[in-house]
């Protein structure tokens, strides 16, 4: 099981529910593209948007409101 130290992610004020929210948009998004370009994925999707997002391929953008929460 891929079980990653998220505080280097957690580190920039990014709630838990932000990064759940990023990581799961991004899981259906590869998806959707893997099925609309008939490629077979050999890891699932979250662990695909996970890793996108830990490398800093892709980053999490919260509203103002609720970064100092």
């Amino acid at each position: 099981m891929f079980n990653p130290d998220l505080r280097n992610v957690l580190k920039d004020h990014t709630s838990r529910y932000s990064l759940v929210t990023a990581i799961a948009k991004r899981a259906r998004d590869i998806s959707t593209e893997a099925q609309e370009n008939d490629e077979i994925l050999n890891d699932k999707p979250v662990s695909i948007a996970l890793d996108e997002i830990i490398s800093g391929k892709f980053q999490v953008v919260e509203p103002e409101e609720i970064r100092n929460i």
